[in-house]
C-alpha cells in the first residue's frame, strides 16, 4: 500500500460491494443456477438482472423474484428446496472477498478519511454481509438497498448516504463496478470512478494525488 502526500478535497469514500470489495461470479457458479432452468449462462444473467433491483431494493422477495425468473425462462417455478439452494448459491457467489480492497479501505481512516459501504444488495445477503464479515463494522456510514427501500442509481440513496458520512459531494469519492451509478453519482457532483481494473483505478487515484492508494495485487 502506497501512502503519499495526499488530495486535501477528499474527505470521504464510499464503496459499492459487488465486484469493488469482492469478485465477481465464476462461469461455474453461474452455470449451476443457470441449469435449473435449462437456461445457458449468457440468458441467465440477461434475466437474472432484469428485476434485480426490485429484489435489492425490497419490492420482492426471494420467492417472488426466483418466480418471474422461472416464468421469464419458460420454465417451471422453483421447489422450496430449489428455491432454497437458488438463495444459498446467489449468496455464495457473491462472497469471494477482495482482501486488497477491504485493506485499503481499512487504511484510509488512518489518513483522516472517513469510508462509507452503499450497495444494492437483497436481504439474504444483507444478513450474510453482516454476519460475517466484521470489517463491515469498520465504515463510518453502511447503506444497504433492502434496508433502505432504495436503489441506485437512485440520487436519494447516495444522498442518504452522503447524510450518514457528513460530506459534501464534492468531498466524496465514489467507487462502482456499473457505469450508470457512476454517472448518477457524477450528476450529484460526486467524485465518482467506474471501477474497470485494479491499475485503472490505482492511475485515477493517482491522478487525484490520493493519499493512500490500493495494492494491486
Amino acid at each position: 500500500m502506497t501512502q503519499k502526500n495526499g488530495d486535501q478535497r477528499t474527505k470521504a469514500v464510499i464503496f459499492d460491494y459487488g465486484e469493488v470489495l469482492c469478485f465477481p461470479p465464476t462461469a461455474e457458479e453461474i452455470r449451476r443456477m443457470a441449469e435449473v432452468f435449462g437456461l445457458e449462462n449468457g440468458p441467465f444473467r440477461k434475466l437474472y438482472d432484469k428485476n434485480r433491483r426490485a429484489y435489492d431494493r425490497g419490492d420482492l422477495n426471494a420467492e417472488q423474484y426466483w418466480a418471474a425468473f422461472a416464468a421469464d425462462a419458460g420454465a417451471q417455478k422453483p421447489t422450496p428446496e430449489q428455491l432454497d439452494q437458488l438463495r444459498a448459491w446467489d449468496t455464495a457467489m457473491w462472497s469471494k472477498i477482495n482482501h486488497a480492497m477491504v485493506e485499503w479501505m481499512l487504511a484510509l481512516p488512518g489518513a483522516g478519511i472517513k469510508t462509507a459501504i452503499l450497495s444494492n444488495m437483497q436481504e439474504d445477503m444483507v444478513n450474510h454481509v453482516r454476519r460475517s464479515f466484521a470489517w463491515v463494522e469498520k465504515f463510518h456510514c453502511a447503506v444497504f438497498s433492502h434496508e433502505v427501500r432504495l436503489a441506485k442509481p437512485e440520487a436519494e440513496i447516495y444522498q442518504h448516504c452522503l447524510r450518514g458520512l457528513g460530506t459534501k459531494p464534492e468531498e466524496t469519492v465514489f467507487i462502482d463496478d456499473r457505469e450508470p451509478n457512476v454517472r448518477a453519482a457524477k450528476e450529484l457532483g460526486i467524485q465518482a470512478i467506474h471501477l474497470q481494473s485494479p491499475e485503472q483505478l490505482q492511475a485515477e487515484l493517482e491522478a487525484r494525488k490520493f493519499a493512500i492508494l490500493p495494492r494491486l495485487t
